[in-house]
């Protein structure tokens, strides 16, 4: 739960924020293996070399890229707990919000939904932080599924655990749907599903 309207503070300079937005921008579009630094450079409108002082190798910078990201998503959800008392409100704000950035292409996608699907082919540094990504979000999904179930506020089939699975894969499925079909809306269509099944009739 993270774009560029929302970047989290970080420990990075300025220019090397700016190459982290732009890597992340770049990673929305195409995945890990769609860039160089050259195409950094040029948009960022710095010599390769500096790149490579704050970031030596391609992956350091992935790495740094989805740390933020996942720091961007906690943030994210910590304030969605806070504002959004209901649990089931909770979730439909979490797919608004992305139906929302992938409507906008700001971002069109979850850039750890996309590394995902690279796994086998990306640096383990990088797979590790988009791992970890997905057992926070699982974590976070969890705990909303029990809370909404425990308050009678949500219907489960399964344990909360396999529920928030079932909900996480399908969120993100709809990203590469919405993605695959050019359609935008698809994702809300699904996201929607994925919601109304789980109020109590």
């Amino acid at each position: 739960m993270s774009s560029s309207r929302s970047e989290p503070q970080s420990q990075y300079s300025p220019k090397a924020q700016e190459i982290i937005q732009r890597t992340s921008e770049l990673l929305a579009s195409g995945g890990y293996n769609s860039f160089s630094y050259a195409d950094i450079a040029e948009l960022v409108d710095v010599r390769k070399a500096s790149i490579h002082h704050h970031f030596p190798a391609k992956a350091d910078l992935v790495k740094a890229t989805v740390a933020l990201h996942r720091e961007a998503t906690r943030r994210g959800l910590q304030s969605l707990d806070q504002s959004t008392p209901d649990p089931l409100a909770r979730l439909v704000a979490y797919c608004r919000f992305w139906a929302e950035c992938i409507q906008e292409s700001n971002p069109p996608i979850c850039i750890c939904a996309l590394l995902a699907a690279e796994l086998p082919a990306v640096p383990v540094e990088v797979a590790d932080e988009v791992k970890a990504h997905f057992k926070d979000l699982q974590a976070w999904l969890t705990l909303t599924l029990e809370e909404g179930a425990s308050q009678g506020k949500m219907q489960l089939t399964d344990t909360p655990a396999a529920e928030a699975s079932m909900f996480m894969a399908s969120i993100h499925g709809a990203m590469l749907s919405a993605r695959a079909t050019g359609n935008a809306l698809l994702f809300w269509e699904i996201a929607k599903l994925s919601t109304d099944r789980l109020r109590v009739a």
